[in-house]
């Protein structure tokens, strides 16, 4: 049985392409843009992230279900993160205390 050939990857231009966006990502911020800053810096960073995904993990040549079974992982995560991010990232409530402006989060000394 004859087995399947895997593609030729040159990873030296993969590196130099990771190198790259990495320039890019750091670069940006010294514009001083905030909405550019965050698109790039997300953008590349979903980019790098599929590169190395797809290139260094192998997963190009994997069969497609795997892809899915990755895409399906990462919505599972994305739901639980926005069903309870409402509860987590609320700045106000009775148990809550910002340890910065009233220093109750210090333990006191007898």
């Amino acid at each position: 049985m004859a087995h399947a050939e895997h593609p030729k990857t040159n990873y030296t231009r993969m590196w130099i392409i990771l190198m790259v966006l990495l320039v890019v990502s750091i670069v940006g911020p010294f514009f001083g843009i905030l909405a550019l800053t965050l698109i790039t810096a997300f953008g590349i960073a979903l980019v790098k992230a599929w590169m190395v995904a797809s290139y260094f993990m192998h997963l190009n040549v994997e069969k497609k279900y795997i892809w899915w079974l990755l895409l399906g992982t990462l919505l599972f995560v994305v739901t639980l993160f926005a069903g309870m991010a409402p509860d987590v990232l609320v700045s106000e409530g009775l148990n809550w205390k910002n340890c910065m402006v009233d220093n109750t989060c210090v333990p006191q000394r007898l």
